[in-house]
């Protein structure tokens, strides 16, 4: 008996020392080169940006993978409860594999081998961390050991809690979904602290084979797991046998994830986008966890988009019709050939329609959804055919003077009108893309704030972003910033200029360049107002050329107009390239006073932990941290502000620009109703429109024209193409706003003057206005006219910009 114990004993101990040894062994060979495993002490999961709209509603979101990571601290205790009894009950008791649960696996696979079923695993959640996170899924014995490894050392270097972290926020549960937040939303469009047993249960279900239990394909398959969990979680008594009981008997629904809401603002979003990649590179962005707080007001936004395409689509009916998108050979089954034609982008909720029949009244249309409509004649009339130059073919006499039976054409239902009950046909009105592109922007004058930014007529048509990218010579809307500089060198508004003809000799071989008015007409001695709100081209030269084209050039750079204007007289025409930002950011420091502003569409930036990274607004205001309201005073910034001009001399400008309004080129905005200002700007042949403006808070700018430069017609120019888009958006943007006057700095007095000859006012004077003066600068007794005789400053010029005013 003691020789039997004896050899077993030594038996025993030959096989322990041999397993003893075999397990140094792969420990040595095969734990040499593993991964840095100590890296998950500090792992942060990709986690996707959101970026939000200045009122936090989403504007857009970027992501490799969607995970919404959560702390453990933040998920109910019966979902972790659920995923233990699942994956690994003794998780807080072993070491980092589990003993008895491979004593287990090997004991139901002997079972299971011999039935032809599946095999069963023992991995706990820390060896599938380490698989997850630093190994690959092979189904190998090497890295079975490797794992095993990784999970003793993982033990050692992270808390049970970070371990169960990691996994919970990494698992991929199907349906898209890394992470068991995502796969609550993705499952049952629900958080997690709304998740009942049940559904805790069926998401801790899924890591096995998240495939094989999808409930929409295998229902049966799905709720057998999800009760098999249910068994488990009442077996380690996480739950009571009645909440089992109630668990099981619920049915396991899908419901579909709401739809996320979103700020339609492409444009912005992609330049936002830019912004993020530029700072912090694209794999911080994609999977960084930034949230992004951005200047967008979502109200604004919507109406820019409307005005602009409302605006471009106007001028495009104004030159006629370009003919229909296809043409077929229509047949008994035209649906069949509508849909096979692809239909164009940016069309919006228009509808592509195929014409069936034309009569005299009307002409009858088949639409893409199958259902039948009417173009009434009235509807027509516009479409006169487009000629090359912007020209206009005979006016429409019937329908067939614009459209055939098969033509492939957009159209649009007609507000207002009922659909006719004996016919169930409805009314629409023929429709095209317009050619013309434009762009439009909003901005805080105060704080450089983008508000609206709408890049071009449509996102889908065309990503470029004219309002940021788009080089193009502004026109006269450069001019206010000639005088400007004027009104810094001591002239006044009432200080008057001869409007008559100019010529300046451009050196040998050249010819003399001769600007013009763009009525073709001199006016004589006037006012430097009437010489912004009329736009006189000559007035502007003969000012420029006392002034300088250095000083102009100068302040064109202060105001970050153009970094490096030319010194060339034609510049103070609006020659010289710029964008709508920044000609719109320039307007806006008008409007402010002079205090410099950095436009910017981003307000604050923050990591994935909360913590701020970028504020745009950086004064210093210790009072605004305060807690509690005890009727202390409201805190007052320190102003900060680079001053550009005069505050007196921008106030002048403003005052005069709102003269454009009142009485000048931009008069048809008057109908608002509400202070504004602003100017028009037309380059030569009319290949660039342009319109500036502001309210006190509001600063907006305005630009309309071909991608590929072209002349917009003959008639067109800044007051009949950009001036109605800003029409359009500052008379809904106001129209629940105060009236508020324009805000008169301390060394400015109002004078009631003669607006022709910009003296005070006598009585009897019918046309008399309030003009600014900064204190004693108010005129007494006869002028000098400023005729451009007193100064011989040569002025190099080139011939490139033609001989026509710019308007």
């Amino acid at each position: 008996m003691l020789r039997t114990f004896l050899l077993f004993f030594s038996s025993l101990m030959i096989i322990s020392i041999i397993v003893g040894v075999g397990c140094l062994y792969a420990i040595y060979t095969f734990g040499r080169g593993l991964p840095d495993y100590t890296q998950l002490a500090d792992y942060e999961p990709p986690v996707m940006t959101r970026v939000q709209a200045g009122d936090g509603r989403l504007l857009v979101e970027y992501a490799i993978q969607q995970r919404v990571f959560v702390p453990i601290s933040a998920m109910p205790k019966m979902l972790v409860k659920a995923f233990l009894s699942a994956e690994d009950k003794n998780f807080y008791y072993h070491p980092g594999i589990d003993p008895v649960g491979i004593m287990r696996a090997v004991l139901i696979n002997v079972k299971n081998f011999a039935q032809g079923r599946r095999l069963v695993g023992a991995s706990t959640i820390t060896q599938q961390v380490a698989k997850n996170f630093l190994l690959t899924s092979d189904v190998t014995l090497k890295r079975k050991i490797k794992e095993a490894i990784l999970a003793f050392r993982i033990e050692r270097t992270l808390s049970k809690k970070r371990i169960l972290e990691l996994y919970l926020n990494e698992i991929y549960l199907g349906f898209g979904s890394y992470g068991v937040a995502t796969a609550a939303l993705n499952y049952f469009n629900k958080s997690l602290d709304n998740l009942t047993i049940s559904e805790a249960a069926f998401l801790a279900a899924l890591p096995k084979a998240p495939n094989n239990y999808n409930p929409l394909k295998n229902s049966s398959g799905a709720r057998a797991r999800r009760d098999w969990v249910i068994g488990r979680m009442l077996e380690d008594e996480a739950i009571t046998f009645e909440e089992a009981r109630q668990a099981r008997a619920k049915p396991l629904y899908v419901r579909s994830r709401d739809n996320t809401e979103y700020v339609q603002a492409k444009y912005f979003a992609e330049e936002v986008r830019q912004e993020l990649v530029k700072r912090y590179g694209e794999k911080k962005l994609y999977k960084g966890g930034l949230s992004v707080r951005t200047t967008l007001n979502p109200d604004y936004q919507r109406i820019a988009y409307r005005a602009l395409r409302d605006g471009l689509e106007a001028y495009d009916r104004r030159h006629g019709w370009r003919g229909p998108l296809a043409q077929v050979e229509l047949n008994q089954d035209w649906l069949s050939q509508l849909v096979s034609i692809k239909p164009p982008t940016a069309i919006g909720d228009w509808h592509i329609s195929v014409v069936r029949e034309i009569l005299e009244e009307k002409t009858k249309i088949g639409l893409d959804d199958g259902s039948l409509g009417v173009i009434p004649f009235k509807e027509l009339k516009w479409a006169r055919k487009w000629l090359k130059g912007e020209n206009l073919g005979p006016s429409v006499k019937k329908p067939g003077d614009v459209l055939s039976v098969g033509d492939i054409i957009l159209v649009d239902k007609v507000t207002g009108e009922k659909e006719d009950n004996a016919t169930k046909e409805v009314n629409y009105s023929l429709q095209q893309i317009p050619e013309i592109e434009g762009a439009l922007l909003a901005i805080d004058p105060h704080t450089g704030r983008v508000l609206a930014m709408v890049g071009g007529y449509d996102y889908e048509k065309s990503q470029f972003n004219r309002s940021v990218h788009a080089r193009r010579q502004p026109g006269s809307a450069f001019k206010p910033f000639v005088y400007l500089v004027a009104l810094d060198k001591g002239f006044t508004p009432s200080s008057l200029i001869l409007d008559a003809p100019f010529v300046i000799d451009q050196g040998p071989g050249l010819p003399k360049w001769r600007p013009a008015n763009y009525t073709k007409k001199f006016y004589g001695p006037s006012t430097m107002r009437l010489g912004i709100e009329k736009s006189r081209n000559l007035m502007t030269v003969r000012l420029a050329q006392t002034i300088g084209i250095e000083s102009i050039a100068q302040y064109a750079h202060n105001f970050g107009i153009v970094d490096q204007l030319p010194r060339q007289l034609s510049m103070a025409l609006g020659a010289g390239e710029t964008t709508l930002l920044r000609l719109t950011a320039a307007y806006a420091m008008l409007v402010n006073g002079g205090k410099r502003i950095k436009p910017t569409l981003i307000d604050r930036i923050q990591d994935r932990h909360g913590q701020t990274v970028f504020k745009h607004d950086n004064r210093f205001c210790p009072k605004c941290q305060s807690s509690f309201w005890t009727n202390q005073p409201v805190p007052k910034f320190a102003e900060t502000r680079e001053i550009l001009t005069d505050p007196g001399s921008a106030f002048q400008m403003v005052s005069m620009l709102e003269g454009v309004i009142e009485r000048g080129t931009g008069r048809r905005i008057r109908e608002i109703g509400k202070p504004l200002a602003g100017k028009t700007g037309t380059t030569n042949g009319s290949l660039d429109t342009w319109f500036l403006g502001f309210s006190p808070d509001l600063a907006v700018g305005v630009f309309a024209g071909f991608d590929t430069p072209r002349s917009l017609g003959k008639r067109e120019q800044g007051a009949s193409v950009a001036a109605p888009i800003f029409r359009a958006f500052m008379a809904d943007a106001l129209s629940d706003k105060p009236a508020i006057p324009f805000r008169i700095p301390p060394n400015i007095r109002l004078v009631r003057v003669n607006s022709t000859s910009g003296q005070p006012a006598r009585p009897g004077d019918r046309r008399v206005i309030l003009e600014a003066f900064k204190s004693g600068t108010v005129p007494q007794g006869k002028q000098e006219v400023l005729d451009g005789t007193n100064l011989a400053e040569f002025v190099p010029l080139t011939s490139s910009f033609g001989t026509e005013g710019l308007y």
